[in-house]
């Protein structure tokens, strides 16, 4: 447990924050903030800013986050942090392209990416080369997108980032889908699911066969579809997700599709 009064608040918001239990988290950073404000640590309140960057981007509060971690970057610039430079360079370029804000993203990560790769920052790297495709994907940089998904999976796999391997294989699967390109897009949808299967991931595991669900209804193949979305139903159902009533209304719409399409053929075939 840290030492200082602020350490020692800040890691009771990160357990918190990790248990999902926002609102409670929030009051520990606050406090921890005050007591920087207070003892003018510039280190210190790097971390509470932080901290309290993130709780907002998760909690949808953008504008907030913003604040913060303009603040947080100002401080590490002050203090020549180039590595936590970086970092919020990309918690920065996050908040945009959740927004939808895909220039302003990309100028964001375009920035950290020179610092990153200047540090050799691979763990951070990999993922940002993710980032970058996802930019280039939703602007319709199809070319670029795959370079970057390329890119960040040669450092997954160097790292051994088995994790992040199945995320970067689910989103080229996405990426092949926005140019219709079905069996390039159902072979990354099936890698991903079969990293997320070894690693009995089961969230990734939701993720890969909801994507290649949606790939066999396309192709035609509704049995298989089927398959797959039941199986996502059975997770969003255990796991209490919010797409379960969503996911419940496709899978009937596909049994109800399958059975028409079904009794068509057996008609045709009297």
């Amino acid at each position: 447990m840290p030492s200082s009064p602020s350490g020692r608040l800040n890691q009771i918001g990160n357990d918190l924050f990790g248990r999902g239990r926002y609102a409670e988290a929030l009051r520990y950073y606050q406090e921890a903030l005050e007591h920087d404000r207070k003892t003018g640590d510039a280190r210190t309140l790097v971390i509470t800013l932080g901290n309290l960057g993130n709780i907002s981007a998760v909690s949808g509060r953008r504008a907030q986050a913003d604040a913060y971690y303009g603040e947080v970057l100002d401080l590490q610039k002050r203090l020549g942090d180039e590595r936590g430079i970086g970092a919020t360079l990309v918690n920065l370029g996050n908040l945009r392209a959740d927004a939808g804000e895909w220039t302003r993203a990309r100028a964001y990560y375009l920035e950290a990416l020179d610092i990153l790769d200047r540090l050799g920052e691979d763990t951070a790297l990999a993922v940002l080369h993710s980032d970058l495709g996802l930019v280039a994907r939703e602007t319709g940089a199809f070319d670029e997108a795959l370079r970057q998904y390329e890119r960040s999976l040669q450092l997954m796999r160097r790292l051994g980032d088995q994790a992040g391997v199945a995320d970067v294989y689910r989103m080229l699967g996405r990426t092949y889908v926005t140019r219709r390109m079905w069996d390039e897009a159902a072979s990354c949808a099936q890698t991903s699911l079969e990293i997320s299967e070894r690693m009995r991931d089961d969230m990734r595991l939701a993720g890969a066969m909801y994507l290649l669900g949606g790939i066999r209804e396309e192709q035609g193949s509704l049995a298989e579809a089927i398959r797959l979305f039941e199986r996502v139903v059975e997770f969003d159902r255990t796991y209490q997700l919010p797409k379960l009533q969503e996911n419940t209304n496709r899978l009937s719409a596909l049994r109800e599709r399958h059975a028409g399409e079904s009794m068509k053929g057996n008609i045709s075939q009297a």
